[in-house]
């Protein structure tokens, strides 16, 4: 799941695009990925299609908050937590820093 939803993101365009792993780390998932789009109605699009796609390949259904407004959108998949912003929401919030428990973020590599 976790590698479909990357290269979704990537088809989607998304901004800087990253993984954290969070496996040993905390509970909540094995992964939390963090991207951003360059409108509400792109990271609208881009959490609709990774909703429908584990819907699709995997039979379960995501967990979506903040769709309406679409700033910041969550997507809970369960292994794997998803976060889309608008630019200046994802640096006013940083969650990067927040959960990096001191290692680098990875930067995935789809190509």
């Amino acid at each position: 799941m976790h590698a479909m939803i990357l290269a979704q993101l990537d088809a989607d365009q998304a901004v800087e695009a990253i993984s954290i792993p969070l496996a040993g780390k905390s509970s909540i998932a094995d992964h939390m990925v963090i991207a951003s789009g360059r409108s509400t109605r792109q990271v609208a699009s881009m959490a609709a299609k990774i909703a429908e796609r584990i819907k699709l390949e995997f039979g379960r259904q995501a967990r979506i908050e903040g769709l309406p407004t679409a700033d910041w959108v969550l997507i809970d998949a369960g292994d794997v937590i998803v976060h889309l912003f608008r630019p200046e929401v994802r640096s006013f919030y940083n969650l990067e820093r927040m959960w990096a428990f001191g290692d680098a973020p990875t930067v995935p590599t789809t190509h």
